[in-house]
């Protein structure tokens, strides 16, 4: 090798360490830990231990709930789920949902498009029912396009058969 090319490398690899500041952000090991999220077990803003974030609501909350073969009636646990839902809403005016309907891939299209369409609307006759503000809500039903699990087995079914409440932040804020 001529030396040229060992030049070359070798700005190259002192280019390259220069661009690597250890402690360009005072942390002392590059790492950027703004809320102390790390190691201190610290609450951050957007986190699930910030009780004010849409992580949060998913985490802890719950932003699902789920029905039986061919219903749309709300299960005792559903309606603890969605208790949950509405106090966080209701203390949280800036956020809106959006409460997605689906059906596990048992039926035909259109079946599932109805049935997802009357799991989201009974989610929102509940929310609004514990204080929601009808006008923050919307439904759509996505029937058995979007299944979360992919398997013709009863354990899949199970969890396709759902109603999820898809929280952001308002128009207005």
């Amino acid at each position: 090798m001529t030396f040229a090319p060992k030049a070359a490398v070798l700005l190259a690899v002192l280019a390259l360490a220069a661009c690597n500041n250890p402690n360009k952000y005072g942390a002392g090991n590059g790492v950027v830990d703004p809320g102390g999220a790390y190691g201190d077990g610290g609450v951050t803003q957007g986190s699930i231990n910030d009780p004010n974030s849409p992580a949060y609501f998913n985490a802890t909350i719950g932003d699902k709930v789920h029905f039986l073969v061919d219903q749309s009636t709300l299960s005792d646990e559903a309606r603890t789920i969605l208790t949950g839902q509405a106090q966080w809403l209701v203390g949280h005016p800036q956020y809106n949902a959006i409460i997605e309907g689906h059906a596990d891939e048992q039926g035909t299209r259109e079946y599932n498009l109805a049935l997802g369409a009357r799991r989201a609307s009974s989610v929102q006759e509940y929310l609004v029912s514990q204080g929601v503000a009808g006008s923050r809500l919307r439904t759509v039903s996505y029937g058995k396009e979007r299944p979360i699990a992919v398997c013709s087995a009863p354990e899949c079914y199970n969890q396709n058969r759902r109603a999820v409440t898809v929280i952001s932040l308002g128009a207005g804020s």
